[in-house]
């Protein structure tokens, strides 16, 4: 058996941690026809997740949680997998499945070593799952392992910008200045928080992307409508609307 990352052990106790907080948003999300995405909300028809031929189609969450997207992918027609690090917020996932009478498979397990063959899957996703709290090294080159030909890969995470702007505080908002070098992040601990992220420039996601198969088509910076609300305090809506602070990458496995 091979042995886990510290990162994943690290980040797979804090998940079953966090989960409690998080029911809640599961249940909401799970309860909407319509996805929105990030942490304003923005409509999927701004930013363009999912792909409208979705129908019958193999998909894969990378990182699933409570697994709504999984089950957005599912009411769209798609075969779909999640996997997630965190057994407690599959325990909240499956009592959603039942719930809503949806059934589809769902793994414990991290996304970066997924049990199923090469060229499984014609779409994968992450929204804040594999693609922020995998290293982007190892969680990429297996999505493009899973990917068939032609199959699109698609996730949002933190901008590199915010990450850039953010301070060291918990519960403090990004400020109008750069607070960190923008060389060397890759793995980022925050003081006093268990888990640990990834993050990675425009050019060193570019870059990782090429070489692990993919062509990018698309990076869209996500900008929340102007009444649009969080609960997350690491952003303020001022900054968001001046600022990107989430972005949607959007890539296809090369034939």
């Amino acid at each position: 058996m091979t042995e886990l990352p510290d990162y994943v052990l690290r980040n797979r106790a804090a998940w079953d941690e966090w989960s409690k907080k998080y029911i809640a948003a599961g249940e909401s999300n799970w309860a909407r026809n319509e996805p929105t995405w990030g942490i304003w909300d923005v409509p999927e028809s701004e930013v363009g997740m999912v792909p409208e031929d979705l129908e019958g189609k193999d998909a894969i969450e990378l990182g699933c949680g409570t697994a709504y997207v999984s089950a957005w992918l599912a009411r769209r027609g798609a075969r779909v997998v999640g996997i997630d690090n965190s057994e407690a917020q599959l325990v909240t996932a499956r009592r959603l499945q039942r719930e809503h009478g949806l059934d589809f498979p769902l793994l414990h397990g991290s996304a970066e070593n997924v049990p199923y063959p090469d060229r499984s899957f014609d779409f994968a996703i992450s929204e804040y799952g594999a693609c922020l709290w995998a290293d982007p090294r190892r969680w990429v080159l297996e999505a493009s392992r899973l990917l068939r030909p032609g199959g699109r890969l698609t996730f949002l995470v933190n901008s590199f910008l915010l990450v850039l702007c953010a301070p060291p505080e918990e519960g403090k908002a990004a400020s109008d200045r750069l607070l960190r070098p923008a060389f060397g992040i890759h793995r980022l601990e925050w003081p006093g928080d268990p888990g640990v992220e990834f993050h990675l420039s425009h050019g060193e996601w570019i870059r990782l992307l090429r070489q692990s198969g993919f062509e990018i088509e698309d990076l869209v910076e996500v900008r929340p409508h102007a009444n649009a609300t969080t609960n997350y305090p690491f952003v303020t809506l001022e900054w968001a609307r001046q600022w990107p602070c989430e972005e949607v990458w959007k890539v296809r496995k090369r034939s």
